[in-house]
């Protein structure tokens, strides 16, 4: 499948902004399964100096430095990608998930790129409510895949999709307490809970397809930034994308942006300003075929 993607974001400071600097995680990825044909990154007002580089997680970085007086700050990512991630191999065929964690806790060979998930991150700490909630899903010698796909139906029937009640400072153990939230959400309560079991776990940002009512027309711009998580299947499997909000093993209506260990690695847009006061936001996303 091949993506047109357009996301614009757009601040309008209350004051003017006398210097700003900013870094984006907002190129897509190119990786096994993701092809970017074209990306382009534009803003207004243009910045004095810009730079790019990979981070530690491979992922496209953007540093903007503005030294204009502005008072309003646009950022417009354009790209075409296609994506065909590999199908999920059959459950049977993926390790226990005691041997998956074992690899890990070695961190040897294959092993070794894949451990540094293990451990928790600011958004996803080692909570024991989380752990509590994943362990009837790693029944004893339960092949890796079974268990996420039990793990997914289980997120599907407890967990309601619900913007407002949380924001990206939510603890995990609220979000599972209430069993509500976003996809940001839903992704740190997984990862926390693999990660407990020593399965790694990392957190992906990016965009999915969306399919409006039957027999209405898409609105434009009304698409949204998604997450989701990646698992490591072990050596022979390697990482496989789970979409616990969507009840989906990630294949071909994800377009993959950034990885890391949890929100905080790949936050789209982050930096510093000197003044701005309050601000306002606008969010623009459109994901066609």
């Amino acid at each position: 499948m091949k993506y047109r993607l357009r996301h614009v974001s757009a601040y309008r400071y209350r004051e003017p902004v006398n210097l700003a600097a900013h870094m984006l995680h907002l190129a897509p990825r190119s990786c096994p399964g993701q092809q970017v044909l074209r990306a382009t990154i534009t803003t207004r007002p243009d910045p004095a100096r810009r730079s790019e580089a990979l981070d530690h997680f491979g992922n496209q970085v953007i540093w903007l430095f503005l030294h204009a007086l502005h008072q309003d700050f646009s950022i417009v990512s354009e790209a075409e990608v296609a994506v065909a991630f590999p199908r999920a191999p059959a459950d049977a065929s993926t390790l226990p998930w005691e041997e998956v964690a074992a690899l890990a806790r070695a961190g040897a060979a294959e092993a070794w790129a894949a451990a540094e998930f293990v451990f928790d991150s600011p958004h996803a700490p080692a909570d024991a409510t989380a752990q509590t909630y994943a362990e009837p899903s790693f029944t004893a010698g339960r092949p890796m895949l079974a268990v996420l796909r039990d793990l997914l139906s289980r997120f599907k029937a407890d967990f309601a999709f619900r913007p407002g009640v949380t924001d990206i400072a939510t603890p995990v153990a609220t979000v599972i307490a209430q069993r509500a939230g976003v996809c940001q959400d839903f992704s740190h309560v997984m990862i926390a809970g693999l990660r407990a079991f020593g399965v790694p776990a990392r957190y992906a940002s990016g965009y999915i397809r969306t399919h409006p009512p039957p027999g209405a027309a898409r609105w434009r711009g009304a698409d949204q930034s998604h997450a989701w998580v990646e698992c490591w299947l072990g050596p022979e499997h390697g990482w496989l994308g789970i979409d616990p909000t969507n009840n989906l093993i990630v294949q071909d209506e994800h377009v993959l942006v950034a990885i890391g260990r949890d929100y905080s690695d790949v936050s789209p847009v982050r930096g510093v300003i000197l003044g701005g006061g309050m601000h306002q936001l606008t969010v623009s996303v459109d994901l066609d075929p």
